[in-house]
């Protein structure tokens, strides 16, 4: 196991930290903002944000097409997830929204295999399983047996979000991660303005709630997170990535325990256990050969 693989392994639970760290501050915001005007702000800072850091950008986008359409395509599961998850949310519980919105780290080994005609290692589905478990006694209350259209509806954007996971496995090995990050992002901004104005009432507050979430969220959560999601998977697997991004509810509890002093109940703290444990499966004795990455 290289250095590289570490920092890139390191670098996506840093991802998942700030996206734990940002979910009450989100919560709090979509009060007092529509959500597609929200996201549409958030995705144009971070695109900014994202176009002056990177600058200049002419070098970076070898590849030309391909790239762009990756970019596109990425972009697409990006801003198609985050409506599908808050839509359903509208019909459904959090605890089970959050439940569901994580089998991605199930559907990404499972669509991977699909594509590529390649099963997961015994100790990554395992590692995946535990996870996943895990993840459920955290998050979940009530029985999947009652589907009602909010819980279809975030099942979609699981799978939304498994698909980007995968597309950004395929680009960024491939070309720049800088481009790619900035093409998703812009795409994902595109479709939020195309559609907040005639798809919801838009309707913005701007308190000081609002205006931290979107700099907080546009620079932090977006331009930042994806950005680094997109450089470690030029070095690291769709599936350990999705396994990583488990840890997000983890981050998530330990912000509210800091902020407010929310204790976890020792189901939910089983299945953080579970998720540290199905991590660490497959993290502190990775087989050579699964440090190299698919075409």
């Amino acid at each position: 196991m290289t250095a590289r693989l570490w920092r890139a392994d390191l670098a996506l639970v840093a991802v998942s930290v700030i996206w734990g760290a940002t979910f009450v501050v989100v919560k709090e915001a979509l009060r007092d903002s529509s959500t597609l005007l929200f996201l549409s702000l958030r995705f144009t800072l971070a695109t900014l944000a994202l176009g002056l850091v990177f600058r200049p950008l002419p070098s970076k986008f070898a590849g030309g097409g391909t790239l762009v359409r990756g970019g596109l395509l990425a972009g697409a599961c990006l801003f198609g997830g985050y409506v599908l998850q808050t839509v359903g949310l509208r019909y459904t519980s959090p605890s089970k929204s959050a439940f569901l919105t994580g089998l991605s780290i199930v559907l990404v080994p499972v669509l991977g295999a699909l594509v590529r005609g390649q099963a997961p290692r015994a100790r990554e589905a395992l590692g995946i399983a535990a996870a996943t478990l895990g993840m459920g006694l955290m998050t979940f209350q009530g029985s999947l047996l009652r589907m009602n259209r909010g819980d279809l509806l975030t099942l979609a954007c699981a799978v939304a979000f498994a698909v980007h996971i995968l597309v950004v496995g395929h680009y960024a090995p491939r070309f720049s991660f800088q481009a790619l990050t900035l093409v998703q992002i812009a795409t994902a901004a595109a479709l939020a303005s195309a559609s907040f104005w005639w798809a919801e009432t838009p309707q913005i507050r701007w308190r000081p709630g609002v205006i931290l979430a979107l700099i907080v969220t546009g620079l932090l959560a977006t331009a930042l997170a994806f950005a680094i999601q997109a450089w470690a998977q030029q070095y690291t697997t769709p599936n350990r990535t999705a396994l990583i991004f488990a840890l997000e509810p983890v981050f998530a509890w330990l912000t509210s325990f800091l902020l407010t002093g929310e204790l976890l109940s020792p189901r939910a703290s089983a299945g953080a256990v579970l998720i540290l444990a199905g991590i660490l499966l497959v993290e502190l004795k990775r087989a050579p050969a699964a440090a190299h990455l698919s075409p």
